[in-house]
């Protein structure tokens, strides 16, 4: 390889002409065996490749099956802090991304020196940090959560401990209404979650009466109360399977509406609208950067490859491990 391609491919670009006859899903499948790679995909990445992955799910059962996993390499079809969560508690595993671009909104509205600052204005509170962060962010933190576990392991604090939580506002603010809490939360929030129209999804309750609104809990406050259900990922995909409604508008990033249908192929799911468009669903820019293109070479070259300063690493690894432990 040249080193322009090298530095292309380990910067996230992708420049390589695949031919246009290549069975790109077999090529994958093919590599993936030849070097031990398991292949990891967040319920928001497009159908083709939460198809061919050896594990899907949320943060939290993707960062449980990364600790457990035996392969040398782990591909994460998702965005890069998860790359980096993954890399934190498994460093002697090599970690690539697709697409090293595939960023996060959320963990971008929280930079590590402006939250330091902010964080040493409150030197009495213990910081819980939601899983969407980098990782200096994680090396600044006591505990992480995600949004499976966050109520139960903000409940498992004294009622009276000072908290600062962050970065999403939304959970937090969710949190503190679910535990009777008063945490002090850091002013962040997801581009996806933020957008659901309240009045779109109350004229589709109208058009469709029977419909369930299922909702995650980064969305903002007047879109939870008028949910009939509210939960991480997994949470709303294992409501979708046990509930008695054949209907559900669902108000997260529309890449889990795939695996919702797989499980429950005679129950309808409608992807709850944004308020900036004109089209029915609400995606992640980030996470729909993926492609089976990216993913071969990702994993020809073995490229962009996830690294962490080891100081920060070890930092991070503290309130990750707390999570896995209480999550157990």
């Amino acid at each position: 390889m040249n080193n322009n391609k090298y530095e292309l491919l380990k910067n996230g670009f992708v420049d390589e002409i695949i031919p246009e006859d290549i069975d790109l899903i077999n090529e994958i499948l093919k590599l993936k065996k030849e070097k031990n790679v398991s292949l990891m995909a967040h319920f928001y990445q497009n159908k083709e490749i939460q198809d061919i992955a050896d594990y899907i799910g949320d943060s939290l059962a993707l960062a449980q099956m990364a600790s457990k996993t035996k392969s040398n390499i782990i591909l994460m079809a998702g965005v890069y802090f998860m790359g980096e969560t993954i890399k934190i508690i498994s460093p002697e595993k090599k970690v690539i991304i697709p697409d090293k671009n595939a960023g996060c909104s959320l963990a971008d509205s929280c930079p590590a020196d402006k939250f330091n600052e902010f964080k040493n204005k409150f030197p009495n509170h213990i910081v819980v940090m939601y899983v969407n962060t980098s990782a200096e962010i994680k090396a600044l933190s006591d505990i992480v959560v995600t949004s499976s576990n966050a109520v139960d392991i903000i409940n498992s604090f004294p009622i009276n401990q000072d908290i600062i939580f962050g970065p999403d506002k939304n959970l937090g603010n969710y949190i503190n209404g679910i535990t009777g809490r008063n945490m002090i939360l850091w002013d962040g929030a997801c581009h996806v979650h933020e957008k659901f129209s309240v009045e779109k999804i109350v004229e589709l309750k109208r058009e469709y009466p029977e419909a369930e609104v299922l909702a995650h809990p980064e969305c903002k406050q007047p879109v939870l109360l008028i949910s009939d259900f509210i939960g991480s990922t997994t949470s709303i995909l294992n409501y979708s399977k046990k509930s008695n409604s054949n209907f559900f508008i669902v108000a997260t990033e529309s890449g889990i509406l795939h695996e919702m249908k797989k499980n429950s192929p005679n129950k309808r799911f409608i992807p709850a609208p944004p308020n900036d468009s004109t089209c029915g669903c609400n995606d992640c820019e980030y996470m729909k950067l993926n492609t089976l293109k990216k993913i071969y070479l990702s994993l020809k070259y073995e490229l962009p490859e996830i690294k962490i300063d080891e100081e920060i690493r070890k930092k991070a690894e503290i309130p990750i491990k707390r999570m896995l432990e209480l999550s157990k």
